[in-house]
């Protein structure tokens, strides 16, 4: 009787040991998926995700006892990637961002995260290169929170505080003096010895990649949105500093002359970069430098109540902006997609795609834009794409994203690290 009851309590533990193993994994069917690096449609789509990885993708033979997800007539894609969002911050509610940093703290904009990081995930972006917040890193504690499953939401490379010259387009203007002056522990760093405290500073309260204002810009004062503001031996230290701390730089960069600069500085990424020419183009070119164009913002109307000096800055670099974008496309820069979402509804981030496509962009370097593109520019090699091995960052549409681009505005399933998140 001892016997059976062992032989009974052994078998009872093999069977739970075999049902644990089945319950982390799971078959996704769909009618159809996108390999992005090919831009080619394989139809069916069956993808086997164990332990929040991608296990298999259209095997022979599937393992049994697997919880399936079937999407029906529907499309796989990898997770996108916006790689220039700003996840706490709330620029589209009337003059809001006019006065934000002075009337509100690190917590509002940490909660401002909560809600915003969730509809850009709902919107399909499993991954966001936060491009910087108000002082007091609540970019970075909303990556802790959604690391540690406190809170929901995408995989964040936060930058913390913007780096920027005194007074310049990342620095708190507007106010009487005395008011929100910042030093380099905010990012506000003049010359060589404040720009090595103001990365390192960074650098130990957790960023992953350095934001530096390299040009004046739109939504801040200044007559001039091209001019450059920091010196080009400053944005070489800039460079080397966060070299070694192994961050990558994002320049922010309006004019001509500020993004030579800053691209023979050797920045990974140029954003916006309004006006670029052959020669910037030969010079990203020959060292690999993205440009993250942020071509949507041309599209939304300014806030209510916007400041007249930023008008009319808008309105003097709008022509400028096309002719980058369309040179960028024809003479093949690296592009990775950026939003800036934050300056408009985060849940509208997915119009990017529309707006990169309908200026010349076809739909397959879009997706490639998102994913493989923008894993390149982060540096990472476990997501983009939907093979065995990489991170189960998996979205679905409805229709074929190659056929109309602005299915991408319709995400109807995601799922994060094997967790489905949103189901049509």
């Amino acid at each position: 009787m001892k016997i059976i009851q062992i032989l009974l309590t052994a078998i009872f533990a093999v069977l739970i040991s075999v049902s644990s193993a089945f319950a982390d994994t799971t078959i996704l069917r769909a009618a159809r998926m996108v390999d992005v690096a090919s831009g080619d449609i394989i139809s069916p789509a069956v993808v086997v995700i164990q332990d929040g990885v991608i296990d298999a993708v259209n095997p022979e033979v599937l393992p049994d006892g697997a919880a399936i997800i079937d999407l029906g007539d529907r499309t796989l894609l990898p997770g996108m990637m916006d790689m220039h969002s700003h996840v706490t911050l709330d620029f589209f509610t009337g003059d809001h961002w006019t006065t934000a940093a002075v009337f509100e703290t690190p917590a509002d904009w940490a909660l401002y995260g909560v809600a915003f990081g969730r509809q850009m995930l709902d919107a399909g972006f499993t991954t966001v290169r936060d491009a910087g917040a108000w002082p007091g890193f609540p970019d970075v504690a909303l990556m802790r929170a959604i690391e540690a499953g406190r809170v929901v939401g995408p995989r964040i490379f936060p930058a913390g505080h913007y780096l920027s010259i005194t007074g310049g387009h990342c620095d708190v203007t507007g106010f009487a003096p005395g008011i929100m002056e910042l030093g380099p522990n905010e990012g506000i760093a003049n010359g060589a010895d404040e720009i090595l405290r103001a990365i390192r500073y960074q650098a130990k309260h957790g960023v992953k990649v350095i934001k530096v204002c390299a040009t004046a810009g739109v939504f801040s004062k200044g007559d001039q949105p091209g001019a450059q503001q920091y010196s080009d031996h400053e944005l070489e230290t800039i460079v080397e500093e966060a070299s070694r701390h192994g961050l990558k730089v994002m320049a922010h960069a309006h004019g001509s002359e500020g993004i030579l600069a800053a691209v023979k500085a050797g920045v990974a990424s140029i954003e916006h970069g309004s006006m670029l020419t052959p020669e910037i183009i030969r010079e990203m070119k020959k060292r690999g430098t993205y440009y993250v164009p942020t071509i949507h913002l041309s599209d939304v109307p300014l806030p209510p109540d916007t400041p007249e000096w930023t008008v009319k800055k808008s309105e003097f670099l709008a022509p400028y902006v096309e002719n980058s974008f369309e040179m960028a496309v024809e003479r093949g820069v690296n592009i990775a997609l950026g939003t800036d979402a934050g300056v408009f509804k985060h849940d509208e981030a997915g119009k990017e795609f529309y707006a990169m496509v309908r200026r010349g962009m076809t739909p397959t370097h879009a997706l490639q834009s998102a994913t493989i593109n923008a894993a390149d520019l982060l540096g990472v090699s476990d997501r983009g794409e939907l093979k065995p091995g990489l991170l189960a960052d998996i979205i679905a549409v409805d229709g074929n994203p190659l056929d109309d681009i602005t299915e991408m505005e319709r995400v109807t399933f995601v799922m994060k690290g094997g967790d489905v998140i949103k189901h049509p």
